[in-house]
């Protein structure tokens, strides 16, 4: 954990220069990408990766369950409505 709960300082010697930078806004499949594989690798935690990103638990949640049921292309966001509507259907059947 970083000193007084400061968001991730990325440009510190040794620190993750593959993630985005902090306050992202777009997140394209390969930010989330690097996120979710972080958080899963131990480099940062969850809290660390929330309060860097201004992501809610249930987002980086999400993304992960959508790396594990679709691969990182369930991340794209024109794919999401996709996967929503093929859920509902399985469940409605």
């Amino acid at each position: 954990m970083h000193k007084n709960n400061a968001p991730l300082d990325r440009t510190a010697p040794g620190n993750l220069p593959d993630l985005p930078p902090p306050g992202t806004t777009r997140w394209v499949v390969r930010r989330k990408q690097a996120v979710v594989s972080a958080v899963r690798q131990g480099r940062i935690t969850l809290d660390e990766a929330c309060r860097t990103y201004t992501l809610s638990p249930e987002e980086f949640n999400s993304w992960q369950r959508l790396i594990d049921r679709h691969g990182p292309r369930g991340l794209r966001a024109t794919r999401l409505q996709e996967y929503r509507t093929a859920e509902a259907d399985r469940k409605s059947a």
